[in-house]
């Protein structure tokens, strides 16, 4: 008796059951047609802005005759992961005949090539090649230099066509996320003089980068100083670099990192400003003891809208080395980050090149004092 009244019931439930479901009530919190609704002027998290620069951007005679695109296809991820991309671009766009060291012409397609493949945002300029054609050959760089401009939205900072060009690029202010930031280029001097007063590059001279940073410091948040200085081959700074870096940090510049010596050189500090004297090359076909090591530094600016605070991060440095053809590629060269390739020697198609790159990395580490 107990048992049927038992599946009596049972049936009786499973009859209820869905009516029972229908009359749940229904949680707003887990329906999908309520939203729980958030205040929409809360500001987000910290914002973070990162500048990668890269060093000497090279096109030797014998680069010429190989396939570029090779040149920087295994660090493309790292330079296009930054907000902005810096290369210091040591040749002008003269017009054939191409020409390598010492007095270069580059194919136009290598600063699309920078431009469109690998992701670089600014082109610096101010340099001792920028010249090497003359004015006529320094005007038609910045000529293919707007034009890529136009099309890709790349921007170039350390020489001017005219007064108003040089209004708007030196400083170079870059903005992204409610962050501005101000790059100053300029170097020593060129290899050849101008024979026109326009185009011009920026030298250094103290009055007018003194100009420059000053207005970098009224329109934007930070002043990346951008030197061409130095000794080429010196591991160490020269006197004029050390008395310059100082002279900037007082201007109130927020970081300073220079080329032009081919080589790395020491990093320091003064008055709290870090200073890396010397990206050495990002890419050439130098074999000179110490040059084919280079860095690539990012420097990450941080906005917290909470608080409103404006900071900058320590530099982050990476080594990186440039091979030359029939080292790590058969045909081409290739630069690499050291610290991925590190551990594969048997990938080296010489693989004593391998053995240079760590005795290199290590030699250089140690005299300039560099962790990465």
């Amino acid at each position: 008796m107990k048992a049927t009244r038992t599946i009596f019931l049972l049936i009786l439930l499973m009859a209820a059951s869905p009516r029972l479901a229908a009359q749940r009530p229904r949680y707003p919190f887990f329906s999908e047609q309520y939203q729980i609704p958030f205040p929409k002027d809360i500001p987000a998290g910290p914002d973070t802005v990162s500048v990668m620069i890269i060093g000497d951007v090279m096109m030797h005679a014998k680069q010429l005759v190989r396939d570029h695109r090779p040149f920087l296809e295994r660090v493309q991820p790292a330079l296009r992961a930054a907000d902005f991309a810096v290369a210091n671009l040591e040749f002008p766009l003269g017009g054939e005949p191409y020409t390598g060291y010492p007095v270069f012409s580059t194919p136009d397609y290598y600063a699309w090539y920078l431009a469109d493949e690998c992701g670089i945002d600014v082109f610096l300029t101010g340099n001792n090649h920028v010249f090497d054609k003359g004015s006529a050959g320094m005007k038609r760089t910045l000529d293919v230099y707007e034009r890529i401009r136009d099309s890709l939205g790349v921007m170039q900072t350390g020489a001017a066509r005219n007064a108003r060009e040089l209004e708007e690029t030196y400083p170079l202010i870059l903005s992204r996320r409610g962050l501005r930031i101000a790059l100053v280029n300029f170097t020593y001097g060129t290899n050849t003089g101008a024979d026109t007063e326009w185009p011009k590059v920026n030298r250094m001279h103290r009055d007018e980068v003194g100009a420059a940073i000053r207005k970098g410091k009224e329109e934007a948040d930070f002043v990346i100083a951008l030197p061409h200085w130095g000794t080429e081959y010196q591991l160490n700074p020269d006197a004029t670099e050390v008395s310059w870096a100082k002279w900037l940090a007082g201007q109130g510049v927020d970081a300073i990192v220079g080329s032009h010596p081919h080589v790395i050189q020491d990093t320091t500090h003064i008055q709290g400003v870090p200073v890396i004297y010397s990206l050495g090359n990002a890419i050439s076909n130098m074999s000179i003891i110490n040059s084919r090591l280079g860095l690539f530094a990012t420097l990450r600016f941080v906005h917290d809208p909470l608080t409103g605070e404006k900071k900058m991060l320590e530099p982050e440095l990476q080594f990186i080395w440039c091979t030359l053809p029939e080292r790590l590629l058969p045909d081409s060269y290739a630069t690499i980050f050291v610290k991925e390739w590190a551990n594969r020697r048997d990938d080296w198609l010489t693989p004593s090149d391998f053995d240079n790159m760590i005795s290199t990395w290590q030699r250089v580490k140690s005299s300039c004092g560099i962790e990465d």
